[in-house]
Protein backbone atom coordinates (compact mmCIF):
# COMPACT_ATOMS: atom_id res chain seq x y z
CA UNK A 1 0.00 0.00 0.00
CA UNK A 2 2.85 2.45 0.92
CA UNK A 3 4.71 1.52 -2.26
CA UNK A 4 2.15 2.15 -4.16
CA UNK A 5 1.19 5.63 -2.23
CA UNK A 6 4.48 6.70 -2.96
CA UNK A 7 5.09 5.72 -6.71
CA UNK A 8 1.34 6.38 -7.78
CA UNK A 9 1.29 3.02 -9.43
CA UNK A 10 -0.41 0.13 -8.69
CA UNK A 11 1.12 -2.83 -7.33
CA UNK A 12 0.47 -6.33 -9.29
CA UNK A 13 1.86 -9.81 -8.68
CA UNK A 14 3.62 -9.32 -5.10
CA UNK A 15 3.38 -12.15 -2.48
CA UNK A 16 3.09 -11.34 1.29
CA UNK A 17 2.59 -13.28 4.40
CA UNK A 18 0.35 -12.53 7.06
CA UNK A 19 -0.10 -13.36 10.76
CA UNK A 20 -3.10 -14.14 12.72
CA UNK A 21 -3.74 -13.15 16.55
CA UNK A 22 -3.82 -16.43 17.58
CA UNK A 23 0.14 -16.69 15.34
CA UNK A 24 -0.78 -18.74 12.36
CA UNK A 25 0.70 -17.27 9.06
CA UNK A 26 -0.64 -17.25 5.61
CA UNK A 27 0.29 -16.18 2.07
CA UNK A 28 -1.90 -13.57 0.23
CA UNK A 29 -1.99 -11.71 -2.86
CA UNK A 30 -2.29 -7.40 -2.18
CA UNK A 31 -4.09 -5.94 -4.95
CA UNK A 32 -3.87 -2.40 -3.79
CA UNK A 33 -5.90 0.51 -5.88
CA UNK A 34 -5.42 4.30 -5.63
CA UNK A 35 -8.27 6.63 -5.79
CA UNK A 36 -8.14 10.19 -7.42
CA UNK A 37 -10.52 12.85 -6.49
CA UNK A 38 -12.48 14.63 -9.11
CA UNK A 39 -9.62 16.84 -9.95
CA UNK A 40 -7.24 14.04 -10.71
CA UNK A 41 -5.20 14.33 -7.67
CA UNK A 42 -4.23 11.11 -5.35
CA UNK A 43 -6.66 11.31 -2.17
CA UNK A 44 -5.60 7.14 -1.02
CA UNK A 45 -5.96 3.81 -2.17
CA UNK A 46 -8.05 0.86 -1.47
CA UNK A 47 -6.66 -2.83 -0.92
CA UNK A 48 -7.70 -6.46 -1.45
CA UNK A 49 -5.92 -9.14 0.69
CA UNK A 50 -6.43 -12.69 -1.48
CA UNK A 51 -5.70 -15.35 0.81
CA UNK A 52 -3.51 -17.81 -1.64
CA UNK A 53 -2.98 -20.71 1.08
CA UNK A 54 -4.74 -23.30 -1.21
CA UNK A 55 -3.74 -22.19 -4.54
CA UNK A 56 0.46 -22.40 -3.08
CA UNK A 57 -0.42 -26.22 -1.41
CA UNK A 58 -1.66 -26.92 -5.06
CA UNK A 59 1.50 -25.72 -6.80
CA UNK A 60 3.20 -27.50 -4.85
CA UNK A 61 1.33 -30.61 -5.13
CA UNK A 62 1.83 -30.03 -9.19
CA UNK A 63 5.16 -29.38 -9.31
CA UNK A 64 5.95 -32.85 -7.55
CA UNK A 65 3.02 -34.63 -9.72
CA UNK A 66 4.99 -32.68 -12.34
CA UNK A 67 8.57 -34.38 -10.99
CA UNK A 68 7.34 -37.52 -10.83
CA UNK A 69 5.66 -37.43 -14.47
CA UNK A 70 8.84 -36.68 -15.39
CA UNK A 71 11.16 -38.72 -13.95
CA UNK A 72 8.85 -41.81 -14.68
CA UNK A 73 10.38 -44.87 -16.08
CA UNK A 74 7.00 -45.27 -17.95
CA UNK A 75 5.42 -43.56 -20.35
CA UNK A 76 2.84 -41.00 -19.76
CA UNK A 77 1.22 -39.36 -22.00
CA UNK A 78 -2.73 -37.50 -22.07
CA UNK A 79 -4.91 -36.87 -24.96
CA UNK A 80 -8.72 -35.12 -25.75
CA UNK A 81 -11.06 -37.03 -26.65
CA UNK A 82 -10.31 -36.65 -30.28
CA UNK A 83 -7.17 -38.43 -29.69
CA UNK A 84 -5.01 -35.44 -29.99
CA UNK A 85 -1.78 -35.82 -27.72
CA UNK A 86 -1.41 -33.19 -25.08
CA UNK A 87 1.10 -33.39 -22.66
CA UNK A 88 4.25 -36.30 -23.69
CA UNK A 89 7.01 -36.70 -20.86
CA UNK A 90 11.10 -37.60 -21.20
CA UNK A 91 10.22 -41.99 -21.47
CA UNK A 92 7.48 -41.50 -23.80
CA UNK A 93 10.71 -39.82 -26.12
CA UNK A 94 12.86 -42.70 -25.04
CA UNK A 95 10.53 -45.28 -25.85
CA UNK A 96 8.68 -43.98 -28.84
CA UNK A 97 11.55 -41.68 -30.33
CA UNK A 98 9.54 -38.73 -31.21
CA UNK A 99 10.38 -35.35 -29.02
CA UNK A 100 7.42 -33.62 -27.12
CA UNK A 101 7.55 -30.86 -29.67
CA UNK A 102 7.26 -33.37 -32.51
CA UNK A 103 4.33 -35.07 -31.06
CA UNK A 104 2.23 -32.86 -29.08
CA UNK A 105 -0.83 -31.47 -31.21
CA UNK A 106 -0.48 -34.57 -33.46
CA UNK A 107 -2.99 -37.83 -33.41
CA UNK A 108 -2.19 -40.69 -31.01
CA UNK A 109 -2.58 -43.18 -34.24
CA UNK A 110 0.92 -41.55 -34.62
CA UNK A 111 2.48 -44.61 -32.69
CA UNK A 112 -0.38 -47.13 -33.24
CA UNK A 113 0.25 -49.68 -36.23
CA UNK A 114 -2.52 -49.58 -38.97
CA UNK A 115 -3.40 -52.84 -38.85
CA UNK A 116 -4.50 -52.08 -34.74
CA UNK A 117 -6.16 -48.58 -35.42
CA UNK A 118 -9.40 -49.83 -34.75
CA UNK A 119 -8.29 -49.82 -30.97
CA UNK A 120 -8.15 -46.64 -30.80
CA UNK A 121 -11.74 -46.33 -31.22
CA UNK A 122 -12.42 -48.82 -28.54
CA UNK A 123 -10.54 -47.19 -25.92
CA UNK A 124 -12.12 -43.69 -26.45
CA UNK A 125 -15.37 -45.31 -26.26
CA UNK A 126 -14.52 -46.70 -22.91
CA UNK A 127 -12.91 -43.55 -22.10
CA UNK A 128 -16.36 -41.31 -22.75
CA UNK A 129 -18.48 -43.56 -20.69
CA UNK A 130 -16.14 -43.31 -17.34
CA UNK A 131 -14.38 -46.90 -17.88
CA UNK A 132 -10.99 -46.99 -16.70
CA UNK A 133 -8.53 -50.19 -18.73
CA UNK A 134 -6.02 -51.83 -16.66
CA UNK A 135 -3.22 -53.47 -17.95
CA UNK A 136 -4.04 -53.70 -21.42
CA UNK A 137 -1.63 -55.70 -23.19
CA UNK A 138 -0.78 -53.81 -27.28
CA UNK A 139 1.85 -53.18 -29.89
CA UNK A 140 2.71 -49.81 -30.34
CA UNK A 141 5.44 -48.18 -33.29
CA UNK A 142 8.38 -46.63 -32.52
CA UNK A 143 9.44 -43.46 -35.00
CA UNK A 144 11.96 -46.32 -36.76
CA UNK A 145 8.90 -48.66 -37.33
CA UNK A 146 10.17 -50.56 -34.59
CA UNK A 147 7.15 -52.45 -33.13
CA UNK A 148 7.18 -52.59 -29.39
CA UNK A 149 5.10 -54.75 -26.68
CA UNK A 150 3.39 -52.53 -23.95
CA UNK A 151 0.87 -52.90 -21.51
CA UNK A 152 -1.34 -49.67 -20.99
CA UNK A 153 -3.09 -48.27 -18.11
CA UNK A 154 -5.50 -45.11 -19.45
CA UNK A 155 -7.78 -43.63 -17.31
CA UNK A 156 -10.19 -40.75 -18.41
CA UNK A 157 -9.40 -37.08 -17.16
CA UNK A 158 -12.03 -34.50 -15.87
CA UNK A 159 -12.22 -30.96 -15.66
CA UNK A 160 -13.46 -28.56 -12.70
CA UNK A 161 -16.68 -29.08 -13.55
CA UNK A 162 -16.69 -32.95 -13.73
CA UNK A 163 -16.74 -33.65 -17.14
CA UNK A 164 -14.06 -36.04 -18.98
CA UNK A 165 -12.61 -34.07 -21.63
CA UNK A 166 -9.99 -36.41 -22.04
CA UNK A 167 -7.57 -39.34 -21.13
CA UNK A 168 -4.00 -40.17 -19.36
CA UNK A 169 -2.20 -42.60 -20.72
CA UNK A 170 0.73 -44.79 -18.65
CA UNK A 171 2.76 -47.18 -21.17
CA UNK A 172 5.53 -49.99 -20.02
CA UNK A 173 7.55 -51.26 -22.11
CA UNK A 174 7.00 -55.47 -21.75
CA UNK A 175 9.16 -56.50 -24.94
CA UNK A 176 11.70 -58.33 -22.51
CA UNK A 177 8.47 -60.26 -20.79
CA UNK A 178 6.74 -60.97 -24.36
CA UNK A 179 10.10 -61.82 -25.54
CA UNK A 180 10.78 -64.25 -22.72
CA UNK A 181 7.23 -65.31 -22.43
CA UNK A 182 7.82 -66.28 -26.73
CA UNK A 183 11.11 -68.57 -25.84
CA UNK A 184 9.65 -69.80 -23.11
CA UNK A 185 6.63 -70.55 -25.30
CA UNK A 186 9.35 -72.18 -28.29
CA UNK A 187 11.10 -73.98 -26.09
CA UNK A 188 8.06 -75.64 -24.55
CA UNK A 189 6.88 -76.55 -28.55
CA UNK A 190 10.19 -77.53 -28.89
CA UNK A 191 10.26 -80.25 -26.62
CA UNK A 192 7.19 -81.25 -27.50
CA UNK A 193 7.90 -81.83 -30.83
CA UNK A 194 11.32 -83.71 -29.51
CA UNK A 195 8.57 -85.73 -27.64
CA UNK A 196 6.52 -86.70 -30.46
CA UNK A 197 9.66 -87.20 -32.73
CA UNK A 198 11.51 -89.79 -29.94
CA UNK A 199 8.26 -91.37 -29.03
CA UNK A 200 7.63 -92.16 -32.77
CA UNK A 201 10.78 -92.99 -33.80
CA UNK A 202 11.84 -95.06 -30.20
CA UNK A 203 9.35 -97.72 -30.55
CA UNK A 204 9.87 -98.69 -33.81
CA UNK A 205 13.10 -100.99 -35.26
CA UNK A 206 12.17 -100.76 -38.95
CA UNK A 207 14.76 -98.65 -40.66
CA UNK A 208 12.65 -97.55 -44.03
CA UNK A 209 9.50 -96.04 -40.94
CA UNK A 210 12.21 -94.71 -38.78
CA UNK A 211 13.76 -92.52 -41.18
CA UNK A 212 10.39 -91.80 -43.10
CA UNK A 213 8.78 -90.38 -39.28
CA UNK A 214 11.75 -88.13 -38.79
CA UNK A 215 11.71 -86.45 -42.31
CA UNK A 216 7.98 -86.12 -41.87
CA UNK A 217 8.04 -84.79 -38.18
CA UNK A 218 11.08 -82.82 -39.19
CA UNK A 219 9.50 -81.25 -42.54
CA UNK A 220 6.58 -80.18 -40.46
CA UNK A 221 8.10 -78.41 -37.99
CA UNK A 222 10.62 -76.52 -40.43
CA UNK A 223 7.78 -75.10 -42.54
CA UNK A 224 9.56 -76.75 -45.66
CA UNK A 225 7.87 -77.09 -48.92
CA UNK A 226 9.68 -80.65 -48.71
CA UNK A 227 12.34 -82.90 -47.28
CA UNK A 228 14.16 -85.85 -47.61
CA UNK A 229 15.89 -88.05 -46.20
CA UNK A 230 19.33 -90.00 -48.02
CA UNK A 231 21.09 -92.79 -46.18
CA UNK A 232 23.06 -95.81 -46.81
CA UNK A 233 22.00 -99.26 -46.67
CA UNK A 234 23.98 -102.33 -46.36
CA UNK A 235 22.43 -105.58 -48.57
CA UNK A 236 22.53 -109.06 -47.24
CA UNK A 237 25.94 -109.15 -49.72
CA UNK A 238 28.22 -106.75 -47.35
CA UNK A 239 27.28 -104.22 -50.51
CA UNK A 240 26.14 -100.39 -49.52
CA UNK A 241 24.07 -98.52 -51.61
CA UNK A 242 22.07 -95.12 -50.86
CA UNK A 243 18.16 -94.95 -50.27
CA UNK A 244 15.82 -91.74 -49.50
CA UNK A 245 12.47 -91.02 -48.01
CA UNK A 246 10.62 -87.67 -49.07
CA UNK A 247 7.74 -85.37 -47.50
CA UNK A 248 5.71 -83.11 -49.14
CA UNK A 249 6.24 -83.85 -52.26
CA UNK A 250 5.31 -87.25 -54.71
CA UNK A 251 8.46 -89.51 -55.25
CA UNK A 252 8.04 -88.54 -58.53
CA UNK A 253 9.59 -85.50 -58.23
CA UNK A 254 12.95 -87.03 -57.96
CA UNK A 255 12.68 -90.51 -59.62
CA UNK A 256 14.28 -88.76 -62.75
CA UNK A 257 17.14 -87.15 -60.84
CA UNK A 258 20.41 -89.12 -60.18
CA UNK A 259 21.29 -89.79 -56.43
CA UNK A 260 23.04 -86.63 -54.31
CA UNK A 261 26.84 -86.72 -54.47
CA UNK A 262 29.68 -85.70 -52.70
CA UNK A 263 29.13 -82.12 -54.44
CA UNK A 264 30.99 -78.64 -52.56
CA UNK A 265 27.17 -78.38 -51.39
CA UNK A 266 26.42 -81.83 -50.65
CA UNK A 267 29.76 -83.02 -49.20
CA UNK A 268 30.04 -81.57 -46.06
CA UNK A 269 26.56 -83.39 -44.73
CA UNK A 270 27.28 -87.09 -45.88
CA UNK A 271 31.23 -86.60 -44.33
CA UNK A 272 29.42 -85.10 -41.24
CA UNK A 273 31.60 -82.24 -41.10
CA UNK A 274 28.51 -80.12 -39.71
CA UNK A 275 25.13 -78.27 -40.89
CA UNK A 276 24.72 -76.82 -44.33
CA UNK A 277 22.05 -73.21 -43.83
CA UNK A 278 21.76 -71.03 -46.22
CA UNK A 279 19.07 -68.40 -47.25
CA UNK A 280 19.25 -68.37 -51.04
CA UNK A 281 21.95 -71.62 -51.79
CA UNK A 282 21.81 -69.98 -55.40
CA UNK A 283 24.17 -67.45 -53.76
CA UNK A 284 26.17 -69.70 -51.64
CA UNK A 285 29.63 -69.28 -53.51
CA UNK A 286 30.24 -73.59 -53.28
CA UNK A 287 26.87 -73.26 -55.50
CA UNK A 288 26.67 -74.51 -59.03
CA UNK A 289 30.54 -75.77 -59.00
CA UNK A 290 30.24 -79.29 -60.44
CA UNK A 291 29.64 -81.13 -63.52
CA UNK A 292 27.36 -82.24 -65.15
CA UNK A 293 24.71 -79.96 -64.21
CA UNK A 294 26.64 -76.82 -62.28
CA UNK A 295 23.42 -76.32 -60.09
CA UNK A 296 19.96 -77.68 -59.72
CA UNK A 297 18.85 -80.23 -63.04
CA UNK A 298 16.20 -78.91 -65.19
CA UNK A 299 13.04 -79.13 -63.96
CA UNK A 300 13.73 -79.62 -60.31
CA UNK A 301 12.38 -78.40 -57.39
CA UNK A 302 12.94 -75.42 -56.81
CA UNK A 303 15.40 -74.36 -54.16
CA UNK A 304 16.29 -71.15 -52.37
CA UNK A 305 16.04 -71.80 -48.86
CA UNK A 306 18.13 -74.50 -48.20
CA UNK A 307 18.97 -76.50 -44.55
CA UNK A 308 20.99 -80.48 -44.32
CA UNK A 309 21.79 -81.44 -41.12
CA UNK A 310 24.22 -84.78 -40.85
CA UNK A 311 22.70 -87.74 -38.87
CA UNK A 312 25.63 -89.11 -37.78
CA UNK A 313 25.66 -92.32 -34.77
CA UNK A 314 27.37 -91.90 -31.59
CA UNK A 315 30.07 -94.36 -32.74
CA UNK A 316 30.92 -91.91 -35.75
CA UNK A 317 29.88 -92.99 -38.21
CA UNK A 318 27.76 -91.17 -41.19
CA UNK A 319 24.07 -92.71 -41.53
CA UNK A 320 23.33 -90.25 -44.00
CA UNK A 321 21.46 -86.76 -44.34
CA UNK A 322 18.33 -84.54 -43.74
CA UNK A 323 18.12 -81.96 -46.03
CA UNK A 324 14.81 -79.21 -46.58
CA UNK A 325 14.06 -76.69 -49.63
CA UNK A 326 11.95 -74.11 -49.56
CA UNK A 327 11.06 -71.67 -52.94
CA UNK A 328 11.44 -68.44 -50.46
CA UNK A 329 14.52 -67.21 -49.15
CA UNK A 330 15.35 -67.01 -45.76
CA UNK A 331 13.01 -69.46 -44.32
CA UNK A 332 15.16 -71.56 -42.07
CA UNK A 333 16.83 -69.93 -39.17
CA UNK A 334 18.75 -70.10 -36.45
CA UNK A 335 16.43 -72.11 -34.42
CA UNK A 336 14.79 -74.15 -37.09
CA UNK A 337 18.54 -75.36 -37.26
CA UNK A 338 19.19 -76.35 -33.85
CA UNK A 339 15.75 -78.54 -33.89
CA UNK A 340 16.67 -80.21 -36.92
CA UNK A 341 19.70 -80.99 -35.11
CA UNK A 342 18.00 -82.67 -31.91
CA UNK A 343 16.04 -84.60 -34.22
CA UNK A 344 18.64 -85.87 -36.01
CA UNK A 345 20.64 -86.60 -33.23
CA UNK A 346 17.42 -88.93 -32.10
CA UNK A 347 17.00 -90.09 -35.66
CA UNK A 348 20.56 -91.34 -35.62
CA UNK A 349 19.93 -93.06 -32.54
CA UNK A 350 17.18 -95.38 -33.56
CA UNK A 351 18.88 -95.79 -36.76
CA UNK A 352 21.32 -97.30 -34.02
CA UNK A 353 19.43 -99.76 -32.76
CA UNK A 354 17.54 -100.80 -36.08
CA UNK A 355 21.00 -101.71 -37.12
CA UNK A 356 21.76 -103.42 -33.81
CA UNK A 357 18.45 -105.33 -34.70
CA UNK A 358 19.08 -106.32 -37.69
CA UNK A 359 22.58 -107.26 -36.89
CA UNK A 360 21.28 -109.34 -34.29
CA UNK A 361 18.19 -110.98 -35.94
CA UNK A 362 21.02 -111.77 -39.00
CA UNK A 363 23.70 -113.68 -36.12
CA UNK A 364 20.28 -115.52 -34.81
CA UNK A 365 19.07 -116.98 -38.27
CA UNK A 366 22.95 -117.61 -38.83
CA UNK A 367 22.68 -119.51 -35.81
CA UNK A 368 19.78 -121.15 -36.38
CA UNK A 369 21.34 -122.47 -39.56
CA UNK A 370 24.68 -123.21 -38.06
CA UNK A 371 22.95 -125.58 -35.08
CA UNK A 372 20.37 -127.32 -37.83
CA UNK A 373 23.74 -128.37 -39.33
CA UNK A 374 25.14 -129.41 -36.36
CA UNK A 375 22.32 -131.35 -35.07
CA UNK A 376 22.05 -133.00 -38.75
CA UNK A 377 26.04 -133.63 -37.93
CA UNK A 378 25.97 -135.05 -34.84
CA UNK A 379 22.88 -137.37 -35.90
CA UNK A 380 24.44 -138.49 -38.98
CA UNK A 381 27.92 -139.23 -36.68
CA UNK A 382 25.51 -141.31 -34.06
CA UNK A 383 23.91 -142.95 -37.10
CA UNK A 384 27.14 -144.09 -38.26
CA UNK A 385 29.23 -145.14 -35.10
CA UNK A 386 26.10 -147.63 -34.50
CA UNK A 387 26.36 -148.59 -37.83
CA UNK A 388 29.81 -149.33 -37.55
CA UNK A 389 29.30 -150.58 -33.84
CA UNK A 390 26.98 -152.88 -34.57
CA UNK A 391 29.22 -154.62 -37.71
CA UNK A 392 32.08 -155.07 -35.35
CA UNK A 393 29.66 -156.63 -33.07
CA UNK A 394 28.61 -158.85 -35.91
CA UNK A 395 32.18 -159.42 -37.14
CA UNK A 396 33.29 -160.06 -33.92
CA UNK A 397 30.23 -162.91 -33.10
CA UNK A 398 31.71 -164.27 -35.40
CA UNK A 399 35.51 -164.69 -34.61
CA UNK A 400 34.41 -165.23 -31.19
CA UNK A 401 32.46 -167.98 -32.59
CA UNK A 402 34.37 -170.77 -30.41
CA UNK A 403 35.74 -167.78 -28.12
CA UNK A 404 34.22 -169.15 -24.40
CA UNK A 405 30.65 -167.09 -23.85
CA UNK A 406 32.52 -164.98 -20.94
CA UNK A 407 35.24 -163.35 -23.71
CA UNK A 408 32.17 -162.74 -26.23
CA UNK A 409 29.98 -161.24 -23.42
CA UNK A 410 33.51 -158.91 -22.31
CA UNK A 411 33.81 -157.78 -25.83
CA UNK A 412 30.17 -156.62 -27.05
CA UNK A 413 29.90 -155.08 -23.10
CA UNK A 414 32.99 -153.18 -23.85
CA UNK A 415 31.47 -151.63 -26.94
CA UNK A 416 28.28 -150.65 -25.60
CA UNK A 417 30.07 -149.07 -23.46
CA UNK A 418 31.82 -146.80 -25.71
CA UNK A 419 28.25 -146.37 -27.73
CA UNK A 420 27.36 -144.81 -24.12
CA UNK A 421 29.96 -142.64 -24.21
CA UNK A 422 29.27 -141.57 -27.53
CA UNK A 423 25.76 -141.30 -26.67
CA UNK A 424 26.89 -138.92 -23.90
CA UNK A 425 29.27 -136.53 -26.50
CA UNK A 426 26.41 -136.63 -28.76
CA UNK A 427 23.66 -135.00 -26.11
CA UNK A 428 26.49 -132.06 -25.42
CA UNK A 429 27.31 -131.68 -29.14
CA UNK A 430 30.45 -133.03 -29.23
CA UNK A 431 31.93 -130.15 -26.86
CA UNK A 432 33.86 -130.39 -23.29
CA UNK A 433 31.74 -133.35 -21.34
CA UNK A 434 31.87 -132.50 -17.30
CA UNK A 435 34.06 -135.12 -15.51
CA UNK A 436 31.16 -135.53 -12.91
CA UNK A 437 28.07 -136.36 -15.75
CA UNK A 438 30.43 -138.55 -17.80
CA UNK A 439 31.58 -140.90 -14.35
CA UNK A 440 27.95 -141.16 -13.27
CA UNK A 441 26.96 -142.08 -16.28
CA UNK A 442 29.75 -144.71 -16.45
CA UNK A 443 29.73 -146.18 -12.96
CA UNK A 444 25.31 -146.09 -13.07
CA UNK A 445 25.61 -150.10 -14.43
CA UNK A 446 27.45 -151.13 -11.52
CA UNK A 447 25.98 -149.61 -8.23
CA UNK A 448 23.36 -152.24 -8.34
CA UNK A 449 20.14 -149.95 -7.39
CA UNK A 450 22.21 -148.83 -4.30
CA UNK A 451 24.02 -146.13 -4.66
CA UNK A 452 26.87 -145.60 -2.03
CA UNK A 453 28.10 -149.24 -3.46
CA UNK A 454 29.86 -147.05 -6.21
CA UNK A 455 30.65 -142.87 -4.17
CA UNK A 456 32.03 -140.36 -6.35
CA UNK A 457 33.43 -137.33 -6.17
CA UNK A 458 35.40 -134.48 -7.28
CA UNK A 459 35.65 -130.77 -8.45
CA UNK A 460 33.71 -129.78 -11.96
CA UNK A 461 36.17 -130.18 -14.99
CA UNK A 462 35.50 -130.34 -18.33
CA UNK A 463 36.91 -132.89 -19.99
CA UNK A 464 37.59 -133.04 -24.43
CA UNK A 465 35.69 -135.05 -25.88
CA UNK A 466 38.31 -137.43 -27.19
CA UNK A 467 39.54 -137.40 -23.35
CA UNK A 468 35.79 -138.06 -21.72
CA UNK A 469 35.94 -141.58 -23.90
CA UNK A 470 39.01 -142.38 -22.79
CA UNK A 471 37.28 -142.15 -18.83
CA UNK A 472 34.29 -143.85 -19.77
CA UNK A 473 36.36 -146.69 -21.22
CA UNK A 474 38.58 -146.80 -18.17
CA UNK A 475 36.09 -147.32 -16.12
CA UNK A 476 33.72 -149.65 -17.50
CA UNK A 477 36.87 -152.06 -17.69
CA UNK A 478 37.65 -151.16 -13.39
CA UNK A 479 33.62 -151.55 -12.82
CA UNK A 480 33.45 -155.12 -15.09
CA UNK A 481 36.42 -156.42 -13.06
CA UNK A 482 35.39 -155.01 -9.67
CA UNK A 483 32.14 -156.96 -10.53
CA UNK A 484 33.43 -160.45 -11.66
CA UNK A 485 36.20 -160.17 -9.38
CA UNK A 486 37.21 -157.76 -6.85
CA UNK A 487 34.59 -155.20 -4.36
CA UNK A 488 31.66 -155.23 -6.29
CA UNK A 489 31.41 -159.21 -6.18
CA UNK A 490 29.96 -159.44 -2.92
CA UNK A 491 27.33 -157.16 -1.30
CA UNK A 492 29.61 -155.85 1.31
CA UNK A 493 32.26 -154.32 -0.93
CA UNK A 494 32.35 -150.64 -2.36
CA UNK A 495 34.10 -148.44 -4.56
CA UNK A 496 35.52 -144.81 -3.52
CA UNK A 497 35.92 -142.84 -6.79
CA UNK A 498 37.57 -139.55 -6.30
CA UNK A 499 39.32 -137.06 -8.62
CA UNK A 500 41.47 -133.70 -8.42
CA UNK A 501 42.90 -131.39 -11.06
CA UNK A 502 46.66 -131.19 -10.69
CA UNK A 503 49.70 -129.14 -12.21
CA UNK A 504 51.52 -130.83 -14.58
CA UNK A 505 55.39 -130.14 -15.59
CA UNK A 506 53.75 -128.91 -19.26
CA UNK A 507 49.91 -128.99 -18.83
CA UNK A 508 47.15 -129.61 -16.18
CA UNK A 509 46.39 -132.80 -15.13
CA UNK A 510 43.33 -134.84 -14.31
CA UNK A 511 43.79 -137.28 -11.49
CA UNK A 512 41.23 -139.94 -10.84
CA UNK A 513 41.51 -142.75 -7.98
CA UNK A 514 39.57 -145.75 -8.14
CA UNK A 515 40.13 -147.70 -4.68
CA UNK A 516 37.93 -151.18 -3.78
CA UNK A 517 37.05 -152.15 -0.11
CA UNK A 518 35.23 -154.78 1.29
CA UNK A 519 35.85 -157.66 -1.06
CA UNK A 520 37.70 -160.73 -1.29
CA UNK A 521 41.13 -160.77 -0.87
CA UNK A 522 43.08 -159.18 -3.84
CA UNK A 523 46.54 -160.30 -5.37
CA UNK A 524 48.51 -159.32 -8.51
CA UNK A 525 47.56 -161.49 -11.16
CA UNK A 526 49.54 -163.77 -13.07
CA UNK A 527 49.63 -162.02 -16.42
CA UNK A 528 48.02 -158.79 -17.67
CA UNK A 529 44.59 -158.30 -18.71
CA UNK A 530 43.58 -157.20 -22.18
CA UNK A 531 41.60 -154.31 -20.02
CA UNK A 532 44.86 -153.59 -18.09
CA UNK A 533 46.46 -152.80 -21.07
CA UNK A 534 44.32 -150.98 -22.97
CA UNK A 535 44.22 -148.47 -20.19
CA UNK A 536 47.90 -148.25 -19.92
CA UNK A 537 47.92 -147.50 -23.59
CA UNK A 538 45.16 -145.50 -24.23
CA UNK A 539 47.07 -143.09 -21.16
CA UNK A 540 50.23 -143.12 -22.34
CA UNK A 541 48.99 -142.13 -26.23
CA UNK A 542 47.44 -139.12 -24.22
CA UNK A 543 50.51 -138.20 -22.65
CA UNK A 544 49.25 -139.86 -19.29
CA UNK A 545 49.84 -142.73 -17.20
CA UNK A 546 47.95 -145.38 -14.53
CA UNK A 547 49.12 -147.46 -12.05
CA UNK A 548 47.94 -150.67 -10.37
CA UNK A 549 48.05 -150.99 -7.01
CA UNK A 550 46.37 -154.87 -5.86
CA UNK A 551 46.30 -153.96 -2.11
CA UNK A 552 44.91 -156.76 0.59
CA UNK A 553 42.29 -154.19 1.43
CA UNK A 554 41.36 -154.24 -2.22
CA UNK A 555 42.64 -152.70 -6.04
CA UNK A 556 43.47 -149.14 -6.01
CA UNK A 557 44.10 -147.74 -9.23
CA UNK A 558 45.40 -144.20 -10.00
CA UNK A 559 44.93 -142.55 -13.53
CA UNK A 560 46.53 -139.41 -14.44
CA UNK A 561 45.31 -138.20 -17.80
CA UNK A 562 46.70 -134.96 -19.50
CA UNK A 563 44.26 -132.24 -19.84
CA UNK A 564 44.41 -128.83 -22.62
CA UNK A 565 46.46 -126.13 -21.77
CA UNK A 566 43.39 -124.31 -21.52
CA UNK A 567 41.77 -126.43 -18.70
Amino acid sequence: MAEALKTGKPVRDAQAIAERPDGTRFPFIPFPTLLYDSSGKLVGAVNMLVDISVQKQGKHVFRHYSAIVESSNDAIISKDLNGIIQTWNRAAERMFGYAAEEIVGKSILTIIPEERHHEENLILGKIRAGERLEHYETVRQHKNGTLIDLSLTVSPVKDENGQIVGASKIARDISEKKRNERLLALQRQRLEILNRVAVEISRDLNLERIVQTATDLATEVTGAEFGSFFYNVEDDKGEWYMLYALSGVPRSAFEKFPMPRNTAVFGPTFKGEGVVRSDDIRQDPRYGKNAPYYGMPEGHLPVVSYLAVPVTSSGGEVHGGLFFGHSRPGVFTEDTEALVSAIAAQAAVAMDNAHLHRAAQTEIEERKRAEAGRELLLQEIKHRVKNTLATVQAMAAQTFREAPPTERRAFVERLQALAEAHDLLIQKNWVPANVQETIERAVAPFRDGREERVAASGPAVELPPNKALLVAMFLHELGTNAVKYGALSQFSGKVDLCWRQERGPDRPLLVLEWRESGGPPVAPPARQGFGTRMIERALKGEGGAAQFDFLSSGLACTMRIALDPAQ
